[in-house]
């Protein structure tokens, strides 16, 4: 059994201001501990379950948050960017199962630090008239390479926004967001034995139904994207792919859910030209 273990920062137990998610301070610093600790819960539990290889994908920002001397030795660590499949790369390592920790609700939504791949950039974005989140793109990404999401954590908003697009997988809510920038919270140590439970049980559960490993079946995918300013949408619409819809909207077609993917982390890279 493989494991690829994806893992963001502002759904950690303990996280909620965007401070604890920018390097250079002692609160970042703090909270990059906290999101070590939950990644090596789900690693531990994993192999606890039965998993032979797990790889950590590091999914914040430059992917370069984790800890890796703190990490269970039998891990495999991504670490760093540009990659090809952004938060899910490992896929072409040929896991069974996607882990989905410290994850947060999509921009617009009531969730602690929710936002859309990029919160100076993005306020929607929309697959096949269907509003997504990150988790909503990478678990569909995931599908595309025919391996399942099978443990998400994250606040009670995330969860509730998420569960249709996954309703086997099991979630681990690590706290109740009351704001963008508030929550009532689990400690760190009660937060990592919920993870750590339930990463052992999936995997000692998982029977590999309906799941065909490296089974790369390309899903064409429609785009519609809204973005905070005109002066990024002039920006975006250099790109030839993309149609200028209005003010703040354009759209663009793919023949695959890693096509999107990767136009999309290409936007948000171009937007830093205007920060």
């Amino acid at each position: 059994m493989k494991v690829l273990i994806s893992v963001d920062i502002e759904g950690v137990a303990g996280v909620v201001n965007p401070e604890q998610t920018r390097a250079g301070n002692g609160e970042y610093e703090r909270a990059r501990r906290w999101m070590t600790l939950e990644a090596n819960a789900a690693i531990e539990g994993a192999f606890a379950g039965g998993a032979t290889d797990v790889w950590v994908n590091d999914s914040h920002g430059g992917f370069r948050n984790l800890l890796p001397d703190m990490l269970d030795a039998r891990a495999n660590v991504i670490l760093g960017k540009p990659r090809t499949l952004g938060m899910m790369a490992g896929l072409e390592c040929g896991p069974q199962i996607v882990f989905m920790i410290g994850y947060h609700a999509m921009a617009q939504s009531q969730g602690i630090l929710a936002h859309t791949i990029n919160s100076f950039a993005f306020t929607r974005v929309t697959m096949n008239g269907r509003d997504v989140g990150e988790a909503g793109l990478y678990g569909a990404l995931a599908d595309e390479y025919g391996v399942r999401v099978a443990l998400l954590s994250g606040d009670d908003v995330f969860a509730q926004e998420t569960k249709p697009q996954f309703p086997d997988a099991i979630f681990v809510v690590t706290k109740q967001a009351t704001g963008y920038g508030s929550g009532v919270t689990q400690t760190p140590e009660r937060a990592c034995g919920a993870i750590r439970d339930a990463a052992r049980d999936v995997v000692a559960g998982f029977d590999g139904h309906g799941v065909a490993a490296q089974r790369v079946a390309r899903q064409p995918a429609d785009i519609e994207l809204r973005v905070q300013t005109s002066a990024l949408a002039d920006l975006f619409a250099q790109m030839p792919s993309l149609e200028r819809v209005d003010g703040v909207t354009l759209r663009f077609s793919t023949p695959s859910v890693e096509h999107a993917v990767r136009t999309l982390n290409c936007l948000s890279a171009m937007s830093f030209m205007l920060r």
